[in-house]
């Protein structure tokens, strides 16, 4: 499971080589830049008290659209009462059929696993997620999400310590991300596949330092 990620150093100096739209356009890049700054440039799980929000790209009207969202899946007025922060590949159907049609991308250079800390050089990439949009009890909106997560591959499988399957997040190719975030896309097993293999070679490419 991954309960870390972040963009930059942390702290956080100069924004990551290779920014996915729209963190190209300077204000997007600048919403980032004050997020990192005041996090550290690490994205941590959502505290009820804290509400520490962490950016998310989504697809508006036509539009790639920056927002900060709630790192913890909501359901009803709450977050969900079981683990919600990281939700695996072969459960979307199952468990997360409904925030399956409504995907982001995660905007990140590097995460966190048992310790163990991957990046790709520099590089930003996107780690697909799922949200969900509800209503606190005060009826203020929020937008909250989940990063995906598939079987770990190359150096991913060494942070694992025999607690169950190798797990890593799903981080999609610059090539996936206007198919996985196309509202009028369905969530559905073919969606899932592709994306899964798309992943191989990026995922294949990271590194442990």
């Amino acid at each position: 499971m991954c309960a870390q990620y972040g963009l930059g150093g942390g702290p956080y100096v100069e924004p990551p080589d290779t920014p996915i739209p729209p963190l190209d356009e300077r204000e997007s890049a600048e919403r980032v830049a004050e997020w990192a700054a005041q996090r550290d440039g690490t994205a941590r799980i959502t505290g009820k008290n804290a509400r520490n929000l962490n950016p998310l790209i989504r697809e508006v009207d036509g539009r790639r659209r920056l927002d900060l969202a709630w790192w913890w899946l909501w359901k009803g007025d709450a977050p969900a009462r079981f683990s919600a922060f990281n939700s695996r590949d072969d459960a979307l159907l199952r468990s997360w059929r409904t925030p399956f049609q409504h995907r982001a991308l995660v905007p990140a250079s590097w995460y966190l696993e048992k310790g163990a800390r991957f990046d790709l050089g520099g590089s930003m990439f996107g780690i697909a997620a799922i949200t969900a949009v509800s209503h606190d009890a005060n009826g203020e909106e929020i937008l909250s999400y989940s990063l995906v997560t598939r079987r770990a591959v190359g150096s991913a499988l060494d942070a694992h310590s025999g607690d169950g399957e190798p797990r890593m997040p799903l981080i999609l190719p610059s090539e996936m991300h206007d198919d996985w975030l196309d509202p009028e896309r369905a969530g559905d097993r073919e969606l899932i596949d592709r994306a899964v293999l798309a992943s191989d070679g990026i995922s294949q490419d990271l590194r442990r330092s």
